[in-house]
């Protein structure tokens, strides 16, 4: 078993119910995948093909695929040669038992090809994922070959289901877990849900308490928990409210932290023409033309009269106190945002745990190939987007919608670093400064594409990290205040109703800490894409790259035996501005908020955030790879697809400025076209007129059932 308690899993779920993209999701986080195919067919079915391509379209470059469809006993052998290092996606177990159905595989004892199967996912050494539909929930088939389907399929699920550590089923995209282990994060055990209903009966509540006090029941370790570092005072709020159309801030005692706001770096908020003052803590988060001052992390999370939280820290709920704390929120759920999911909520700032195993939403599966379905038949003079497709099929997932609308006013956030040692060798901090004042003032390359892109900029000042090559860079306190920080900003940037979020970075060393990052996580050659170190008038340092590619190989040397989660690589290699921009990423997905990358900071921040969230890299799009090795290599880790391949290099952050408005038009035409009118004449859309019905038709009749059993007519 892993080291975070499961190696084999379960998916079940209906059609179109997103069990795939959770099931993708949950193997994210593999260096490799082998994903292994079981569907037949489609050669004479275009509408089937079209949904195999579908599943092939979403794989990254670096699984690879095999194919169990001619011969279902070879799926219990790839399991059984699998080895501990491996990671499997079976995809999925309706496809093999179709195969296994097959006349052509018979005659064969069925049962007992279920009951190896399941036998050889018990010991399977690898870690193993399988999706497999249920069928189980409609009306029983009136075909023998439907009720031998649905008998094999609901047969081959209960012996899969015993012998997998998890099950989930997803509905409509959201998953509910059938099984757990007995420490699973974030999952109520047998036990636990036992011991809070028999708390709650006692009480006599209904049955929405009842789930909130299941749920309450002591996390384990790692758990990603929100809550309020200490209960606010009977009749007292929990944080200050603003008034409407009014910056709101959090006053703080001397010498208190407000709301546990992170002290990582200071936000400025950037409009043309304008400067934002200073304020530690805080986000200046300005539309175009005017600055305001936000609080970061701060939010009004509690109403006069009630507690903010019930417990202090991290401590876990009892039954009795869960069942209060629902009656609170659901008293007061019009005036507060407590009452939302847990994981859309901003942060809460004094008490929040940002963990390995987090559960973010996943963009809709189904609208994005279904905006590029509806994309063959709209009306224009041509064949078609090209490769701009990738921009509608990403906006329509988010969106949830096939016909998706160009995004509105989008936020960057420049993000300012400073690393030491050899990571910094060719830097020019005085430079760096001169550019993210520029930015704050309105002028430079970045405002001026900025202000022609409907973005505002943010500019965000670090403190300096340490040298890579020499230990740690920041101590795990400062990793957990700027992935805060960071997730505050996303929460700004959505509550000042930017509707996108772009990473820049114009600091001191981050490429090296990028490469860093790339090289911890992937197994990358640091030397391979390591960007090289420009200097003004378009030369090359090749003395200085040289330098930074001995801080990352010894940093890499260094390190060998430290653990490597993702905030042990943030600690150790990453540095505040990595931090920060990986909250920053988390925080917008947790909100449904499309983020968009196109440099090394973005890429390894995609790629610890990914470790952190693995749904976190579906709210991704890269509109241009530029020129720079790590962000092509990297991306095809995270299974980005570049939009468009123009070779852009103008600065991180800047090329996705550059790219914006041809997404914008693309994406605004893909949802605004019409259906061509040569295909509205066809039967299905307006139906066949009176004049059109032959003399031979005849009315239809319902059929009237003949005792239990398929009605017949």
């Amino acid at each position: 078993m892993s080291a975070d308690g499961w190696s084999s899993v379960l998916v079940l779920g209906g059609i179109r119910s997103g069990k795939s993209a959770f099931a993708e999701a949950l193997v994210a986080g593999a260096a490799s995948v082998r994903y292994v195919a079981t569907a037949v067919g489609g050669e004479d079915d275009p509408e089937w093909r079209a949904r195999i391509e579908t599943h092939q379209r979403r794989r990254p470059q670096s699984w690879t695929t095999e194919e169990t469809g001619a011969d279902p006993s070879r799926l219990a052998a790839l399991l059984t040669e699998a080895k501990p290092d491996d990671t499997l996606l079976v995809d999925d177990l309706g496809g093999w038992v179709a195969a296994l159905l097959d006349p052509a595989q018979q005659p064969n004892d069925d049962l007992a090809t279920v009951t190896a199967l399941a036998e050889a996912v018990r010991t399977c050494a690898a870690r193993l994922v399988l999706v497999s539909p249920e069928v189980g929930l409609s009306l029983v088939p009136a075909t023998p070959v439907g009720r031998a389907f649905a008998d094999a399929l609901g047969t081959a699920n209960q012996a899969l289901a015993g012998a997998c550590d998890r099950v989930a089923f997803v509905v409509a995209g959201r998953p509910t877990w059938l099984k757990t282990g007995p420490d699973a994060p974030a999952i109520v055990t047998d036990l636990q849900a036992e011991h809070a209903e028999t708390h709650a009966a006692a009480l006599g509540v209904d049955e929405v308490a009842m789930h909130d006090a299941m749920t309450a029941a002591t996390p384990a370790a790692g758990t990603p928990v929100i809550t309020t570092g200490t209960a606010a005072a009977p009749g007292t709020p929990s944080a200050a409210a603003a008034a409407p159309g009014t910056p709101s801030a959090a006053a703080a005692a001397p010498g208190t932290a407000s709301a546990g706001a992170p002290e990582a770096g200071t936000a400025h908020a950037a409009a043309p023409g304008t400067a934002s003052t200073d304020t530690p803590g805080t986000v200046a988060a300005g539309a175009q033309g005017t600055a305001s001052t936000d609080t970061s992390g701060a939010v009004a999370a509690g109403a006069p009269g009630t507690a903010a939280a019930f417990g202090t820290g991290t401590e876990p709920l009892s039954a009795e106190e869960a069942v209060a704390a629902h009656r609170a929120r659901t008293a007061n759920a019009g005036e507060g945002a407590l009452h939302a999911p847990t994981m859309v909520l901003p942060l809460v700032a004094s008490g929040a745990v940002i963990e390995a195993g987090m559960d973010l939403p996943l963009p809709d599966s189904d609208a994005g190939p279904d905006a590029r379905d509806r994309l063959a038949g709209v009306d224009l003079p041509g064949a078609g987007i090209g490769t701009l497709l990738e921009a509608v099929e990403f906006a329509a997932a988010t969106q949830s919608t096939a016909t998706p609308r160009a995004w509105g006013p989008v936020r960057v956030l420049l993000i300012d670093g400073r690393h030491g040692g050899g990571a910094a060798a060719g830097g020019d901090e005085q430079d760096a400064t001169r550019r993210a004042d520029e930015a704050e003032a309105g002028e430079g390359a970045l405002a001026r594409l900025a202000a022609t892109a409907e973005a505002d900029i943010v500019v965000v000042r670090t403190p300096p990290s340490g040298a890579m090559e020499v230990g740690p860079v920041m101590d795990a306190e400062a990793v957990d205040a700027a992935l805060r920080q960071g997730w505050a900003l996303a929460d700004a940037a959505g509550e000042a109703g930017r509707e996108a979020v772009i990473l820049a970075s114009c600091g001191v060393g981050t490429e090296a800490a990028a490469t860093a990052v790339l090289a911890a996580t992937t197994g990358a050659e640091p030397v391979a894409i390591l960007p090289r170190v420009l200097v003004p008038g378009g030369f090359y340092d090749d003395a200085a790259w040289m330098v930074r590619c001995a801080a990352v190989r010894d940093a890499m040397h260094r390190i060998r035996q430290e653990p490597r989660g993702a905030k042990d690589i943030l600690a150790q290699l990453g540095g505040a501005d990595l931090a920060i921009a990986t909250g920053a990423l988390l925080g917008a997905a947790a909100r449904r908020m499309p983020v968009l990358l196109d440099g090394p900071l973005g890429i390894a921040a995609g790629l610890v955030a990914r470790d952190l969230a693995s749904q976190a890299r579906h709210w991704c799009l890269l509109p241009d790879a530029g020129t720079h090795a790590l962000v092509r290599q990297g991306a095809d880790v995270l299974g980005l697809t570049p939009v468009v391949q123009l070779g852009l290099d103008l600065g991180e952050g800047a090329n996705a400025l550059a790219v914006l408005p041809l997404l914008r038009s693309t994406i605004a035409l893909a949802g605004a076209l019409p259906v061509h009118p040569a295909l509205l004449a066809g039967h299905g859309d307006a139906g066949l007129t009176a004049d059109e019905d032959g003399p031979d038709e005849q009315d239809f009749t319902e059929p009237e059932p003949h005792g239990p059993g398929p009605a017949s007519a």
